[in-house]
């Protein structure tokens, strides 16, 4: 049986305007994870990895890199309780509590975030 993971990832550095969210997707979206990614207002982004413990800790350690033009600085990692995520989501900036998100890169939709 395959040991399910999830992790709370920040990333800092310079991790905006240099194509994070998409890569990050793209590569979540390869090696079979859910979750999301979404800029945070502090310049960092922010990530939620979830799947198998070898596809959550290789996007950890993707992170820790990112894209070639990204130079991260620090990451931070907590351990949560998988919660069963499907599909892997770019979300956009917060408005007024809701999130924009474009789905494995086929368009955006509004979604309402609770917390």
């Amino acid at each position: 049986m395959v040991r399910m993971s999830r992790r709370h990832v920040i990333v800092r550095g310079t991790v905006q305007g240099v194509f994070f969210r998409a890569s990050c997707q793209q590569e979540a979206v390869r090696v079979g994870a859910a979750g999301w990614v979404a800029n945070r207002p502090d310049g960092s982004v922010e990530a939620v990895f979830e799947g198998s413990d070898d596809v959550v800790e290789h996007l950890v350690q993707w992170c820790r890199s990112g894209p070639p033009r990204a130079v991260v600085t620090d990451v931070e990692v907590t351990v949560e309780m998988p919660q069963g995520e499907s599909g892997f989501e770019v979300r956009l900036p917060r408005v007024d509590g809701l999130w924009f998100v474009s789905v494995a890169g086929f368009g955006l939709e509004l979604v309402e975030q609770v917390f």
